[in-house]
């Protein structure tokens, strides 16, 4: 019912509730391995208490105004999600971030899905700055980032324990000036 058309691609956008437990259970299952290369979520959906269990704490951080969490369905099937990881508007700054299964990659679907978050995050709530963290050896997130029209602030070195390696973390971020001038110029060249 309440979706966001993503593309003519069958891609939409939708909240990702605790009641679609067994689905994103399902949709994590069908990917663990490639989401869980870089990203903890799927350590964090192990199985469906703690998959459910994920999913209401982003229904609470809604609920606090303080994260959001979105899924991407392709055709009707759920194949990834985007989040505000971090949302606060009191310093007027979010975090940003995604996964995907093989099935929704080289779409542009987390493109097409952040632009959405950003485009609310600025226009409607008044953020100022996104940020987007991501390992260095993660391109394909980067790759994002980049697309997006993101500056890369730099690298925190090794300060992300994940599967007993020491990861490099790129900071990347756009401010609410510089997303509108590339939503313009972008809106301009059509």
């Amino acid at each position: 019912m309440f979706a966001t058309v993503l593309g003519d691609d069958g891609a939409e956008l939708r909240p990702l509730e605790p009641w679609r437990a067994e689905e994103f259970f399902a949709h994590i299952d069908r990917g663990r391995e490639y989401i869980g290369a870089y990203v903890g979520l799927a350590a964090a959906a192990s199985d469906l208490e703690s998959a459910r269990g994920f999913l209401q704490s982003y229904a609470e951080k809604q609920a606090a105004d303080s994260g959001r969490l979105y899924g991407i369905w392709l055709d009707g099937t759920l194949v990834g999600g985007v989040l505000f990881r971090i949302f606060d508007t009191a310093m007027e700054y979010c975090e940003v971030g995604c996964w995907l299964e093989p099935a929704g990659v080289g779409r542009g679907l987390v493109s097409r899905a952040i632009t959405v978050l950003i485009d609310w995050a600025v226009e409607e709530r008044g953020i100022h700055r996104v940020e987007w963290s991501a390992s260095s050896a993660n391109t394909a997130s980067l790759k994002v980032a980049e697309r997006l029209g993101m500056t890369r602030e730099g690298v925190l070195r090794e300060s992300y324990p994940y599967r007993g390696v020491r990861h490099d973390m790129e900071m990347w971020s756009v401010l609410a000036p510089e997303w509108r001038a590339l939503r313009s110029a972008k809106t301009s060249r059509r």
